[in-house]
């Protein structure tokens, strides 16, 4: 809103995938499947410039669907690991969720 016609197209598109698809991509990228908060977000903001630009809170909703969805895992640091923040990972069960690697939004079935 407020931004001039010509650069209205220059803003990147929003990706079609929910915030809980762009987490589990992000940890299913990862050496370990296992990711910190802060890797999650250098993760979304470097493969979707959408996020890279936008201010829109999008970081507090990728901690809404971690603390709330039972598919992602919270899990401790070694003690030789050194480091702010535990390690997130995608529960075994929740594969499924992402079949074949599609992070697609799912249409509501009527």
């Amino acid at each position: 809103p407020g931004l001039p016609p010509q650069q209205e197209c220059l803003r990147p598109a929003r990706p079609p995938y929910s915030y809980s698809a762009l987490i589990a991509m992000a940890i299913h990228s990862a050496p370990g499947r296992r990711r910190t908060l802060s890797q999650i977000y250098q993760y979304v903001a470097e493969n979707f410039p959408f996020y890279k630009k936008s201010k829109a809170g999008w970081q507090n909703s990728i901690r809404h669907n971690l603390s709330l969805n039972d598919c992602f895992k919270k899990v401790p640091r070694d003690e030789d690991d050194p480091g702010k923040g535990n390690y997130w990972t995608l529960d075994p069960n929740c594969e499924k969720m992402f079949d074949n690697g599609n992070f697609r939004r799912r249409r509501k079935r009527r």
